[in-house]
């Protein structure tokens, strides 16, 4: 079924659920985010369930299961939680699948517990937070989760001294988790895993019960048996007697509870849930509010903590007020989308029409984007933004003229402080606009299609044939660039004579060498990921049951090359990774060396540095690092100063301190790429960075990669700019795109799949395609599902085709040639179907010019050479002087596309740099 099929019968099946059969404003709001009427309770919830960013995504599935289980419950978003108080005065709080807790949170929670309050929790809970959070989260869930199963596997009974729990069918079945490590004392295990050693998959305790699955979610179990598991835990702790007398009404308690639902229905004795009960009327938890960006936090850690910080707390309905800059972004944002949405049909019809698709073919191949109710639905008028249009959206074009309607009015809005109605119709557009991409036909151009294959990934294959499936899941999609993990937490993938040891999750095969063959058999590109100066990691300690603070095998065996903060540890508060000394020249001999042989001995078509920095400090805070044995010598040596008694109270001493260490990457950065290059002049060197602000960055974790990408130690900047909407992502990924300190290195932004929702990660793919870059990276595999796999398949999948379309790192100068044509396919679109009536000269003269260009690029393409470079290059610039002359017209009616067109000739241009550089130009 297709993605889009798919997505419309789900709409159409929640229509009828909720016996809605009139297509309104309020229903359309309703209905895109699974939220129906609130009615108010007669009684009070005993139960708070807690909403964060990380289970945003499965909110759906999690708040159908509570509503079919027919509790009254309260939701409690995550983000305000900053006291004990916060977790409200019910009885009972349910953490699903909330995997990152701050300091304070755990504290309250603490608190909250110790005052009598009981627990259920399911998924990793707390796996991303820092250190101290997860020993606490496990003294209150009497366990935790120790890794990941591989496969579905069945859960079972065990010896409990909750017999009840024994009895019932229902909690046994099949389900896709992870292994729970159970604490030694006052922790049951009422259910285990049906595989060698039967280790647990539920772990409870007096106060808590952990499941070992993410609840709520179908494709990890069945909602019969999650709803059986939640009822279960909840009679348990509702008929069990208080744990103290002290949980009484917390002054202020619940003031951050959106909403209360459903009353219980009947059949069963209060503060029970009877098997039988039947679902509620109505439903269940809001939906937070479109995205808000709050500031970033101060201290983020590495590749798994990047997102920026969102607020998702405010429910649609809020009448919370929305000041002028919020008002302005909030129509800035529907304006680029409607944007985004014009530019990415404009690339399928100009296709279609080249490959002789009429205008009516084209729309009945959009057709089904356009409709959102069955046919059967009678047409009602809609009430917009205080402006009648029609009910049935049967168009693109209509639909636009709506969505301009409602971003017209939104100021309007805001100005009477009718601030629910003002969201209501944000989100009512946003779905409207995500539903007209057209997804169903291929629009992507030559481009770097790249993801990061991680190691969870890759130990889950377990084998050739299971990493064989994962390529071509990877091919079909269209990604041409695989970032392979080759070394993490100080092992190698595959088995080594460099590195001390071996991954031990891997045994009996070297995955490293069956990737590269995999890859090249699929015409895809294997770039090595490695961990560069990060030298082990506690939760991959966790995961091979290794003590939690073991540095990693590297600097067990050499402690003379770690580093440490200016309190004299390895790894730094709230942090999880150990790191080598960069300024130590045996640890920089290994690294070289292990890379050496990465590339001689695989054919990997490219390296990738990651923790290619030092570990997040804060100055101003006094947290600092970088005081290894070797960088405290050397800069002593320098100036006659130990660094350790140095402090940014003393500016010139401190500058020379942050230059010192920021040195000690830049230099071995070079270093690497020298050495490399000399042996595999064709390799593609990478690195995955943070986009801060260079200034800050340097502070923070001395990363200055302008100037690797200035000097061409490195092909492509990979900047992790990780974000849960496409403003803020452009907001993140904007200032290096327009950086003109990059030299002929090629940018690739990074986009993070985890929490995205499907049409969300293609809407920040379209937005890629808008801009002046030459592709995107994923991150990670581990995230790439199902779904995804089919809109890329649909979008930018493999082309039947004797030659192999180009990857813009490797052929830039044959991807400027196919990007070029496309935009004269769409150019060619867009006059054919003027309504502007242009004079045909105008139109003359525009194609005359644009012809001498493609014939430019075309012969530099098929005969690389410096003559064929300067005429191109002259051409084009030439043709982007006269650009905006050209499109006056088109200015007027769409600057956003022209914007476009004018990017992707930024593209052009910077391809041809790169191929300056990249490629051998004989005369």
């Amino acid at each position: 079924m297709k993605y889009q099929e798919k997505y419309h019968k789900n709409v159409n099946s929640q229509i009828k659920k909720a016996g809605l059969f009139i297509l309104s404003l309020n229903f359309l709001i309703l209905n895109s985010f699974s939220i129906l009427p609130v009615r108010a309770a007669t009684e009070e919830p005993a139960l708070s369930v807690v909403y964060g960013q990380e289970n945003a995504n499965q909110w759906t599935g999690i708040s159908d299961r509570l509503q079919a289980i027919g509790v009254k419950y309260c939701v409690i978003p995550l983000n305000d939680v900053k006291s004990a108080a916060d977790w409200g005065d019910r009885r009972i709080l349910f953490l699903p699948n909330v995997e990152t807790l701050t300091p304070t949170q755990a504290i309250a929670l603490e608190e909250w517990m110790s005052n009598g309050g009981r627990l259920i929790a399911s998924g990793p809970v707390g796996n991303l937070s820092s250190p101290g959070v997860r020993q606490l989260l496990r003294s209150l869930l009497g366990g935790y989760w120790g890794f990941s199963l591989s496969d579905i596997e069945q859960i079972k009974p065990a010896k409990t001294n909750i017999p009840e729990w024994a009895n019932q069918t229902q909690l046994f079945g099949k389900v896709r988790g992870g292994v729970m490590i159970p604490n030694d004392m006052g922790t049951e295990s009422p259910a285990v895993w049906n595989s060698k050693d039967n280790p647990a998959a539920v772990v409870t305790t007096e106060r808590s019960t952990l499941l070992g699955w993410r609840w709520g979610t179908d494709a990890v179990s069945a909602a019969e048996l999650d709803n059986a598991w939640l009822k279960a835990a909840l009679n348990h702790y509702l008929t069990a007697p208080p744990l103290s007398d002290r949980m009484k009404k917390v002054p202020g308690g619940s003031q951050n509870c959106s909403t209360t639902v459903a009353a219980v229905p009947g059949g069963g004795q209060r503060g029970s849930l009877s098997p039988s009960s039947s679902p509620p009327k109505t439903a269940t938890a809001p939906i937070p509010r479109p995205l808000t960006i709050v500031k970033p936090p101060t201290s983020q850690e590495a590749i798994d903590q990047l997102e920026q910080a969102v607020r998702l707390d405010v429910a649609p309905n809020s009448n919370q007020p929305i000041d002028n800059n919020e008002a302005i972004a909030l129509q800035q944002e529907l304006e680029n989308l409607i944007g985004r949405v014009e530019s990415a049909n404009l690339a399928v019809s100009a296709d279609a029409a080249n490959q002789g698709v009429g205008i009516s073919e084209q729309k009945q191949s959009s057709r089904h984007l356009d409709t959102y109710t069955p046919e059967s639905v009678k047409q009602q008028p809609m009430q917009l933004a205080s402006t009648k249009l029609g009910g049935l959206v049967r168009s693109k074009d209509q639909t636009l003229a709506q969505v301009r309607v409602i971003a017209k009015n939104l100021p309007i809005l805001i100005a009477q402080k009718n601030y629910a109605l003002a969201r209501q119709q944000w989100l009512v557009a946003k779905t409207i606009l995500w539903q007209q991409f057209p997804v169903d036909r291929r629009l992507a151009q030559p481009e770097i299609r790249a993801v990061w294959l991680d190691r969870g990934t890759i130990v889950r294959a377990g084998s050739k044939a299971g990493l064989a499936q994962i390529f071509d899941r990877l091919a079909q999609a269209g990604i041409n660039t695989v970032f392979f993990e080759t070394v993490n937490a100080g092992y190698t993938i595959y088995p080594s004579q460099v590195a001390k040891e071996q991954n031990p999750l891997i045994r009996g095969w070297d995955p490293l060498a069956e990737a590269v063959k995999l890859a090249h058999e699929r015409d895809m590109e294997l770039h090595a990921w490695v961990w560069t100066f990060a030298a082990g990691n506690q939760r991959h300690n966790e995961i091979i049951n290794a003590n939690l603070n073991y540095p990693g095998p590297v600097l067990a065996a050499h402690p003379d090359w770690a580093n440490y903060d200016n309190l004299g540890n390895m790894i730094p508060v709230g942090q999880t990774k150990p790191f080598f000394d960069p300024a130590n020249p045996e640890v920089r001999q290994y690294l070289l060396k292990l890379y050496d042989e990465i590339v001689t001995r695989y054919n990997v078509d490219g390296l990738q540095l990651d923790y290619i920095r030092y570990p997040f400090q804060d100055p101003s805070a006094g947290r600092t690092y970088g005081y290894g044995k070797a960088a405290r010598a050397q800069f002593q040596q320098l100036t006659g100063v130990d660094p350790i008694n140095i402090s940014p109270s003393q500016p010139e001493l401190w500058q020379k301190w942050t230059t010192f260490r920021t040195e000690q990457i830049d230099s071995f950065v070079a270093q690497v790429s020298q050495q490399l290059r000399q042996k595999r002049p064709n390799l593609i060197l990478s690195v995955a960075v943070f986009p801060l602000p260079e200034l800050e960055r340097i502070q923070k974790i001395q990363q200055n990669w302008e100037v690797w990408a200035r000097r061409g130690d490195v092909d492509l900047i990979v900047p992790m700019t990780y974000a849960l909407d496409t403003s803020s992502f452009q907001r993140l990924a904007q200032p290096w795109i327009a950086s003109k300190q990059l030299g002929a290195t090629l940018l690739v932004p990074g986009i993070r799949l985890l929490s995205l929702p499907t049409v969300g990660a293609f809407d920040q793919l379209q937005l890629v395609r808008d801009l002046p870059v030459s592709g995107y990276a994923l991150f990670a595999a581990e995230n790439f599902n199902n779904e995804l796999q089919k809109l890329f398949i649909n979008t930018q999948g493999r082309v039947q085709s004797p030659t192999t379309e180009p990857i813009p790192h490797r052929q830039p100068f044959q991807s400027a040639a196919i990007r070029y044509t496309a935009l004269q396919r769409e150019w060619k679109f867009v006059f054919q179907n003027d309504q502007l009536q242009r004079p045909a000269q105008t139109i003359s003269d525009f194609n005359n010019q644009a012809e001498v260009l493609r014939s430019a690029l075309n012969q530099l393409a098929a005969s690389p050479s410096p003559s064929k470079l300067l005429v191109a290059r002259g051409s084009l610039t030439r043709f982007q002087s006269q650009f905006r002359v050209l499109m006056s017209q088109e200015l007027k009616s769409n600057s956003y596309q022209v914007k476009v067109w004018e990017n992707r000739l930024v593209t052009i241009e910077r391809l041809l740099r790169y191929g300056e550089r990249r490629v051998q130009l004989h005369p």
